[in-house]
C-alpha cells in the first residue's frame, strides 16, 4: 500500500515507518524540517517537506495514497501567540480538504486518551474538537487511536528529583495511570493500517498499568532512590511552577487542566467502558532503563 506518515521522525513515526517498509508498503514521511531528508530516505522512505498547516501541500501529497496516518505535531510550550485550539481545529479542517479533494479513502489519527471529554481536558480538548472534524468526512473509514500518557512524559520529572528528592504533580500518589511507548503505539497503528475495517473505529492503547507511587518505585530503583515517592501538589503550585520555566501562561494552564482530570478519575472513564483485550509489550519497567540513563547523564 502506499502510506502517508506525519509527524516526520518523531517517537511514534520514526519506528512507525521502520515497520511499515520492512513490511513492503511505499512510505511517504511528511516532515517540515528539510535536515530530515536524507534520514527518512535512509530508512527506505520518501520524504515530503512542507507544513501540515498548508491544506494544498497536503492535498498533493496525500493524492494517490492509500492510507493517511495524521497527527497534529508538537508546538512550542514557550510560544505566548499561539492559539492551541485554535491550532488544532486549523490542522485538523486541513487533513479533511485533504482527504476529500485527494480521495484517500482510509485514515488512522493520533488522538489520546480522555478525549471523549468535551470540556476540562485542557490540551487534549484540542483532539475532541479534531475527532468531532473528521465526522465531516464521508466515505472515508476511520480508527481514531487513543493511547494512554507516554513514558517519555516522566523525563520532565527529572530536575525535580534532583532538586527536591521527590516526583510533584497535581496528579500522583496513589492515582491510577496508565502508560504507553511509542513502540506499542506504532505497533498498533500497523495493525489498523493492515486490517480493513468499515466505517469509524476508537482504538485505545496502552502498555501499563500503574498507581504513580508504583511507578515512582520503578524509577526509584532504577535510578538508586528505591524510597522515591511521588506526591500531590496544589493546581495553582504547579502553574506557577510551570509559567516560572517559561511556559506560556495558556499551555501551563492546559497541562494543569488536563493533569487535574487525571487526578479525578474521569481521564480513564471511557477507556474503563471500552479496554482493549491486550496492552503493549513495553512495560514501566522497559522504560526505566532509559529514564536511568537521562537521569545519570
Amino acid at each position: 500500500m502506499k502510506i502517508i506518515v506525519t509527524g516526520s521522525l518523531g517517537n511514534i513515526s520514526k519506528p512507525l515507518t521502520k515497520e511499515l517498509v520492512q513490511k513492503g508498503h511505499t512510505v511517504t514521511v511528511i516532515s517540515s524540517k528539510p535536515e530530515r531528508e536524507k534520514e527518512i530516505e535512509e530508512l527506505g522512505a520518501t520524504a515530503a517537506i512542507g507544513s501540515v498547516e498548508d491544506a494544498d501541500f497536503l492535498t498533493s501529497t496525500f493524492t494517490g495514497a492509500d492510507v493517511v496516518y495524521a497527527m497534529v505535531p508538537p508546538h512550542d510550550f514557550s510560544d505566548r501567540k499561539v492559539d492551541l485550539m485554535a491550532r488544532y481545529r486549523n490542522i485538523g479542517e486541513n487533513y479533511v480538504h485533504a482527504i476529500k479533494q485527494s480521495g484517500v479513502k482510509r485514515l488512522v489519527y493520533l488522538s489520546s486518551v480522555g478525549a471523549h471529554l468535551d470540556k476540562g481536558t485542557g490540551i487534549v480538548l484540542g483532539h475532541h474538537n479534531v475527532e468531532g472534524i473528521l465526522n465531516n468526512l464521508s466515505d472515508v473509514d476511520i480508527t481514531i487511536m487513543r493511547p494512554a500518557a507516554f513514558y517519555n512524559n516522566l523525563f520532565g520529572f527529572i530536575d525535580g528529583i534532583k532538586k527536591n528528592g521527590m516526583m510533584a504533580s497535581n496528579f500522583g500518589a496513589n492515582d491510577k495511570i496508565l502508560w504507553v511507548s511509542p513502540k506499542d503505539i506504532a505497533a498498533a497503528i500497523v495493525e489498523e493500517i493492515e486490517t480493513l475495517h468499515k466505517g469509524k473505529k476508537i482504538r485505545y492503547v496502552a502498555s501499563d498499568e500503574l498507581t504513580c507511587n508504583e511507578a515512582a518505585s520503578v524509577l526509584g530503583e532504577a535510578i538508586g532512590k528505591p524510597d522515591l515517592k511521588w506526591i500531590v501538589i496544589p493546581d495553582e503550585q504547579l502553574l506557577n511552577g510551570l509559567e516560572a520555566t517559561g511556559m506560556s501562561k495558556q499551555v501551563a494552564a492546559a497541562l494543569v487542566e488536563m493533569q487535574a482530570c487525571m487526578h479525578n478519575g474521569k481521564f480513564l472513564e471511557d477507556y474503563c467502558n471500552n479496554e482493549p483485550a491486550s496492552k503493549g509489550n513495553v512495560k514501566l519497567k522497559d522504560f526505566a532503563k532509559d529514564f536511568a540513563a537521562a537521569f545519570n547523564k
